[in-house]
């Protein structure tokens, strides 16, 4: 009597003209529909689960391997023969066209666009340098976010030797921690070979909308002078947090120097000659913006800085100038409960002098 076939998948027993075969496993009709596919190059039966596939083509790995790449930008399937290449980097046509444009002029400003619940939003500006000025480049640090979402934008700066400048649109703090794709955006970054802290060019620029800061312009001015008091009498402090040398943290980010009060201290700000490179930048009109900082590409640097000046800022809207001039600094610091700030200024042995190991910045 002769032995029946049995569905590898299903067990139910096997006619001899419905079955299909594949790694030496006999499956039936119904299982092979349903988890097995062809190769679109060879025609070969795979299981559906081995297959490389988009919406438009199915591929076994050997034929992938040997004729096939992934668009670098939006993942499509490309056969060799269509495949535009940039610097190394394979793309469809319509990609490749896209990506000619991707780091706009120093000029460029687009209308913000607002992620997270709040009031108090952060725009950064992160420079890098060293890798060149490519709009491949920039296209794979914009791949990294989210691409339903427009989170970043990248720029030309004239301050750069061989890099470009990325620019987040407005994002509250929490925002930043947990939904902006910091982690990718730096890794990317460090991959293609650009740094921001081991160079002498490259800062990072945190934006804070005046609006946070009150109802009213003369609100909002109480607050600012707060800022630039808690800056000023802590300037030494910040310096060290800062990560820049004196010659590049006065060329770049300047300070107005302490007075009696943060009035004196932001009127001589708008009498003098700093301009927008200071340390706290006031010309915008929108926002201010904290210049003080080094660039980074190592993550819970970046974190720390939004925390700090995060920090700085609710310190400057609850609490008087006199409590600020009262409050030393590891008063301050002992406020802090945030692991990444806390974590930093360790590093910089800026709280208590509590010494412990660190890696190099990037």
């Amino acid at each position: 009597m002769e032995e029946q076939r049995i569905c590898s998948m299903c067990g139910c027993v096997l006619d001899d003209d419905e079955h299909t075969e594949i790694d030496n496993e006999l499956i039936c009709d119904s299982c092979a529909e349903e988890h097995t596919v062809q190769c679109d190059h060879c025609g070969e039966t795979i299981w559906r689960n081995d297959a490389i596939a988009d919406e438009q083509t199915t591929l076994c790995s050997c034929c992938f391997d040997d004729h096939y790449r992934r668009c670098d930008c939006c993942g499509r399937i490309l056969h060799e023969d269509d495949i535009l290449w940039s610097r190394d980097y394979p793309y469809c046509s319509s990609c490749y066209d896209r990506i000619e444009n991707e780091i706009e002029d120093y000029s460029y400003k687009p209308d913000p666009i607002f992620y997270g619940d709040g009031s108090r939003y952060f725009g950064v500006e992160l420079e890098i340098d060293g890798a060149g000025k490519y709009d491949e480049s920039a296209a794979r640090i914009k791949k990294q976010t989210n691409i339903r979402c427009e989170h970043i934008y990248c720029k030309s700066d004239g301050s750069l030797d061989d890099g470009f400048e990325i620019v987040t649109h407005p994002m509250t703090l929490e925002y930043h921690m947990t939904c902006m794709y910091w982690e990718d955006i730096l890794r990317e970054a460090i991959h293609m070979g650009y740094r921001s802290h081991m160079t002498n060019t490259c800062g990072l620029h945190v934006h804070v909308n005046r609006d946070a800061f009150g109802d009213t312009p003369e609100e909002q001015e109480k607050v600012v002078e707060r800022i630039l008091f808690f800056t000023e009498l802590h300037w030494n402090e910040l310096f060290t947090f800062s990560r820049r040398s004196p010659h590049s943290m006065n060329r770049w980010a300047a300070r107005y120097g302490i007075e009696k009060t943060g009035k004196q201290i932001l009127d001589k700000a708008k009498k003098g000659n700093v301009g927008r490179y200071a340390a706290v930048n006031l010309c915008n009109y929108s926002t201010i913006e904290f210049r003080l900082f080094r660039g980074t590409l190592k993550l819970n640097t970046l974190y720390a800085t939004l925390q700090l000046v995060n920090k700085i800022c609710d310190a400057a809207l609850y609490m008087s100038e006199e409590e600020i001039a009262q409050q030393s600094w590891r008063d301050f610091v002992m406020t802090i409960t945030e692991p990444e700030l806390l974590q930093y200024l360790k590093e910089r042995q800026l709280y208590i002098n509590e010494e412990i190991e660190t890696e190099d910045d990037i």
